[in-house]
């Protein structure tokens, strides 16, 4: 009997080797190829009965007919905004995040308020009971978690729209896939599941990669949406084999800080919509609640009057929606030789960046002072705009006076001190005007086209950072 191929498979970009390498000549990673054995086993055509029978050749760009996709509206308006207006049919999914995060919590309760179309929901860690007590934990109505037994054939498909079977073997899921027709499926998770035509355990790379090529191959050809669920690792990166992410369409990141009660969905990559774009949810006890106005849960619960050293707040923009966040800056004396410079939310290399401008622009000279640095609520800033409420934090808490509680900035901080323009200036002032600030600090760059008459706040323009320290401390 010929023994079975052994090969090698790199964890993290999925490159094929012969042999095992220390570094992966694709990736340029140390000590991530994994052992598996290629089996003489032929594939089953488990997905033969999806394959349309239409034959490729090649076709002129200009012959191509393209109409816009009706989209599946998720009865979530976070979720929507960040798949970029609802899931496309025919779509997979990937969604990520850390254990206990509330991956299939998010998943559960949003399937379960879909009307009119029929759900198979794939779980390979939980059982049919642990299911039905989720769902009635989150409380949703006319929602019915069917099969106890796990057998889907017995289900009238009329008394239910969300089916519900515990398996991992893929090739008897895609024998109840053929058996209900559903209209969406979940697979939780892609771990978990596995095929007999690799003969590793579940969760390996190889078994990952099979899987989902598997259900990418069904997505397509029935133009039925996929959602998967994926465990992410201790760095923080979606577990198995790089090429899983290029395998789907949209790739969502599921994070929070399990100390705070918010979560937020990112879309790290989306081939039908904006990678900008996030959705902010609040864990209540029956469940995520979709935040619709972040921006004053983001600030902290401060009475009239009373100022705070080392808080700004900052004016910022995540896809289409603007969000005010607070800044928090702690500046104090280095207990050590060498001076801590710690951020929490935001870059730190961008944060010794501003200390420098301060040092040689500005003439505020912190070398023996450790400073630190946190974005309120949890959350992870990347808009440069923001870089002037760093500023103004840090040198409050530096002289320890308190900056007024109905100001907040916005712009961009260069290396030569000046305040450089953002972008959508208008929608930042409107959100602030409507929380009920006083002032707010732009750059003078973009009060071109700016009528400050349309609205009631002040808006103080200022071309280097100086002019927005004299406006604040005199």
């Amino acid at each position: 009997m010929a023994k079975d191929k052994i090969a090698y498979v790199c964890s993290s970009c999925g490159y094929d080797s012969p042999k095992w390498i220390g570094k992966c000549p694709a990736c340029g990673e140390w000590n991530t190829f994994q052992e598996y054995r290629v089996g003489k086993k032929t594939a089953p055509a488990a997905t033969s009965e999806f394959r349309l029978d239409v034959k490729s050749s090649p076709i002129s760009m200009s012959k191509i007919e393209t109409e816009d996709e009706p989209r599946i509206n998720m009865g979530d308006g976070e979720l929507n905004r960040v798949l970029g207006g609802g899931l496309v049919p025919g779509s997979m999914t990937l969604l990520g995040g850390e254990p206990g995060i509330g991956k299939s919590t998010l998943i559960l309760q949003t399937v379960m308020r879909l009307k009119g179309m029929k759900v198979l929901y794939v779980s390979g860690e939980e059982s049919a009971r642990q299911l039905k007590l989720r769902a009635d934990r989150l409380s949703t109505v006319n929602s019915q978690l069917s099969t106890p037994n796990c057998q889907l054939s017995t289900v009238n498909s009329q008394l239910s729209t969300l089916l519900v079977v515990c398996e991992a073997m893929i090739e008897t899921v895609f024998e109840h896939i053929k058996t209900v027709e559903p209209d969406l499926v979940v697979i939780d998770s892609i771990q978990t599941m596995a095929t007999e035509t690799v003969e590793s355990s579940p969760g390996s790379v190889t078994q990952i990669r099979e899987c989902a090529a598997m259900l990418l191959k069904y997505a397509k050809e029935s133009n039925t949406p996929v959602i998967v669920i994926g465990h992410i690792n201790k760095e923080g990166t979606i577990a198995g084999p790089k090429i899983l992410e290029h395998m789907v369409d949209t790739v969502l990141q599921f994070e929070g800080d399990q100390h705070y009660m918010y979560r937020i969905v990112r879309a790290i990559k989306n081939r039908f919509g904006s990678t900008a774009e996030l959705g902010i949810y609040e864990m209540v006890q029956n469940g995520l609640r979709p935040v619709e106005n972040p921006s004053e849960l983001l600030l902290s619960d401060v009475k009239d009057g009373e100022e705070l050293s080392g808080v700004a707040v900052a004016c910022s923009i995540e896809g289409v929606r603007p969000l005010l966040i607070e800044t928090q800056a702690l500046v104090s004396t280095a207990a050590y030789g060498t001076p801590q410079r710690s951020a929490t939310g935001f870059d730190l290399r961008r944060l010794n960046m501003l200390l420098a401008v301060l040092e040689k622009r500005v003439g505020f000279k912190l070398p023996q002072r450790d400073v630190f640095l946190n974005i309120a609520g949890g959350i992870r800033v990347t808009d440069p705009a923001i870089d002037l409420s760093v500023i103004a934090a840090v040198l409050s808490s530096n002289v320890d006076t308190g900056i007024p509680r109905d100001i907040c900035f916005t712009g961009e901080v260069g290396l030569s001190g000046e305040v450089r323009p953002v972008s959508r200036i208008a929608q930042r002032i409107a959100e602030a005007d409507k929380l009920g600030f006083r002032k707010i600090i732009i750059p003078k760059a973009n009060m071109n086209g700016i009528d400050p008459s349309k609205f009631k706040i002040q808006i103080v323009p200022v071309r280097k950072v100086e002019e927005a320290l004299r406006e604040l401390f005199g």
